[in-house]
């Protein structure tokens, strides 16, 4: 009975332990009752029920990237091309994941290309190649919606590889090469223009400047004349100065010493002397010097005659 016992303690331990489940971070379980659907763990420490419950089903609630093959497509203007397609989506609703659809991706795969055909079929080839961000959301916003009843959010659509027929891609190249030619053309006309402007920009800087300093030197050269008139002219007038200081101080000694009469008039004569020694034809002689150089002769004379006996 010891060992019947301990065989039932092992076979009781064992069913515990497999009927404890720890559901880990970004994951959920649907647990099922007798085949029904009973209710989903989320993150934790659950029991179970032995052999009345089971554990149906472990989601990942994890983003998840869907990448679908090319799909071939029609414009509006009648051009086929493949169009490679990749969808961000997660879980929600791991309920309506489990039993709202069989085999999920396969539905997206399918409406995706439904969706695109219809929303490209109603652009043209042009439109279609540089519209990929309105597409996208055209394209989320109905993906989206459909796939709600599954449990399923669409995060993000993004149309990876838009490839045109062969031929179309060839005129391409060439409207592209085209328009390289034709910036290339625009950008070394517009690299001439610049060059000529600012040649011409650089010779009327030197224009200006030759200009600038011809001016400045004219300045400069009237400007020495004038100082150099200026010199001059505070030359001649320390020079006339100077004379009318001498006569000043002549006067003002003339004056000291008190001269009679007879020698202001000598002195007169005496510069009336050295007028007549000048290039004067005619001088006029006041009266009284005239009687002054009479006076003089007569001295003169009688001088003579003494010397003479």
């Amino acid at each position: 009975m010891l060992y019947v016992w301990i065989i039932l303690a092992i076979l009781a331990l064992w069913v515990i332990a497999a009927n404890v489940v720890i559901v880990s971070q970004a994951t959920a379980r649907i647990v099922e009752r007798l085949g029904a659907y009973s209710t989903t763990w989320s993150v934790g420490l659950h029991i179970k029920i032995p052999f009345i419950e089971r554990v149906s089903k472990v989601i990942s609630l994890k983003e998840k990237v869907a990448d679908f093959a090319p799909q071939p497509v029609i414009t509006k203007d009648n051009v086929t091309m493949q169009i490679d397609t990749v969808i961000y989506y997660e879980i929600t609703d791991p309920k309506l994941y489990t039993y709202g659809i069989e085999h999920p991706i396969s539905a997206i795969e399918n409406l995706t290309a439904t969706t695109l055909r219809n929303i490209i079929g109603d652009l043209e080839l042009d439109e279609t190649l540089t519209s990929r961000d309105i597409i996208n959301s055209k394209m989320r916003l109905i993906l989206d919606e459909a796939t709600d009843p599954w449990g399923i959010k669409i995060n993000r659509v993004e149309l990876r590889n838009i490839i045109p027929p062969r031929e179309i891609q060839e005129a391409m190249e060439k409207q592209m090469k085209a328009e390289r030619e034709r910036r290339q053309a625009i950008l070394k006309a517009e690299g001439v223009k610049q060059s000529q402007i600012l040649e011409a920009e650089g010779e009327k800087q030197a224009v200006i400047l030759r200009a600038d300093a011809t001016r400045q030197a004219k300045i400069l050269e009237a400007e020495a004349e004038k100082q150099k008139q200026i010199l001059e002219a505070e030359g001649e007038a320390e020079a006339i100065l100077k004379v009318q200081q001498a006569i000043a101080e002549g006067i003002k000694m003339i004056n000291q010493s008190s001269p009679s009469d007879s020698v202001i008039k000598i002195k007169a004569l005496e510069a009336f002397a050295k007028a007549a020694d000048g290039k004067a034809t005619k001088i006029i002689i006041p009266s009284e010097i005239q009687g002054l150089a009479g006076l003089a002769a007569s001295v003169k004379e009688l001088i003579s005659d003494e010397k003479a006996e």
